[in-house]
C-alpha cells in the first residue's frame, strides 16, 4: 500500500534555497518525493497518456514542436488517483515559499512525455502564453524516472528572467535559433544537468529554458503543474496564444478581475492569513 502522506507533508525549504530562487528564478530540489509514490504515480499518468494521447504521427514526419513531447493537460480532471498528485499541498507550499506570496491557485497542469529519438524542446518563456497580470507563476517539473542528461532534462538559462528580448517569440525553430544566440552573448549561466529520483525543479514564467532530445530508449515521463499567485488577475490577452489559454485554463474570469474559476482552485495558503477561503492548510 502507497502512503500518499508525503503529498501534504511540508518541505522544509532553508533561507538559502528561497534566496537562490530569488536570484536564478529556478531550483532543484532533492527527496520531495520517495520512490515508491513516484513509480505509483507514474503508471497511472503513463495510462491515461497513453489514453489520451492523439498524436500517432512517425517522428519523422512531425514538426520541431510535435517531436518535442506528447503533451496532455488538466489531467486532474480526467482522474481522481491524478487529481490528488496534482492538488500536493506539499508541492503547493514550496511554490508559496518560492515566490513570496501567500497562496497560490492552479492553473493548469500537464504530461510532458518525450518519446525515444524524441527532439529537443526549444528555449522559450512560459508566460509568452499566459494572460496573468504579474509575474508571481512557477512551474514545478517533476521527472517520473531518474533522468540523465541523455534523456533530455530540463535545462535552465539561470537569471535569465531579467532579460526582455525573444519573450515575444512562440516556441519553435525561431526561438531555439534566436534566442540560443541572445543568451550566450550576454553570458546568462546555462544550467544542464541530470535529475535524480525524487528531484523535481521549480522555474518562473519568465525563465527562459529548453530540454534536449531523447537519445534512450524509454519514454521520459515527466508531469508538470503550473502555479499562480492567488491574487492573479486576468489581463486582456496580447497575443492570439494567450487568448486561448483564457479560454482554456480559465473560462469565465474577466478581465481586470481576480481569476477564480472552478478550473483554478487555491491550492495553499500561509496560515499566517486566516481570511480566505476554499484553501486547503497544513
Amino acid at each position: 500500500m502507497i502512503d500518499l502522506g508525503t503529498l501534504d507533508e511540508p518541505y522544509l525549504l532553508t533561507d538559502e534555497q528561497i534566496a537562490f530562487y530569488s536570484e536564478h528564478n529556478y531550483i532543484k530540489l532533492k527527496q520531495v518525493f520517495p520512490a515508491d509514490l513516484l513509480h505509483h504515480f507514474s503508471k497511472v499518468i503513463a495510462q491515461k497518456v497513453s489514453e489520451l494521447n492523439t498524436m500517432h504521427l512517425p517522428m519523422e514526419d512531425r514538426g520541431t514542436y510535435e517531436k518535442a513531447f506528447l503533451q496532455i493537460t488538466n489531467l486532474w480532471q480526467k482522474s481522481q488517483t491524478i487529481q490528488t498528485f496534482v492538488f500536493s499541498r506539499r508541492l503547493a507550499q514550496i511554490a508559496t515559499k518560492l515566490m513570496g506570496v501567500r497562496g497560490v491557485r492552479l492553473y493548469h497542469d500537464q504530461a510532458l512525455y518525450k518519446e525515444p529519438g524524441g527532439g529537443i524542446t526549444p528555449w522559450h518563456c512560459d508566460q509568452y502564453y499566459w494572460p496573468l497580470s504579474n509575474s508571481n507563476t512557477v512551474t514545478v517539473w517533476i521527472p517520473l524516472q531518474a533522468t540523465p542528461l541523455e534523456m533530455g532534462p530540463l535545462q535552465f538559462s539561470a537569471k535569465s528572467h531579467h532579460f526582455n528580448t525573444g519573450r515575444d517569440l512562440a516556441i519553435g525553430d525561431d526561438s531555439e535559433t534566436f534566442i540560443d544566440k541572445e543568451l550566450e552573448d550576454k553570458n546568462f549561466p546555462l544550467v544542464i544537468e541530470p535529475f535524480e529520483l525524487g528531484e523535481v525543479s521549480f522555474h518562473s514564467g519568465w525563465l527562459f529554458h529548453r530540454a534536449g532530445p531523447n537519445r534512450t530508449n524509454t519514454m521520459r515521463q515527466v508531469m508538470t503543474v503550473i502555479y499562480m499567485d492567488q491574487d492573479m488577475h486576468l489581463k486582456a490577452p496580447e497575443n492570439a496564444h494567450q487568448q486561448d489559454d483564457w479560454e482554456a485554463w480559465c473560462p469565465g474570469a474577466e478581465i481586470g478581475g481576480l481569476i477564480q474559476t472552478p478550473l483554478n482552485p487555491v491550492l495553499y495558503t500561509s496560515l499566517t492569513n486566516q481570511n480566505t477561503h476554499n484553501a486547503n492548510h497544513f
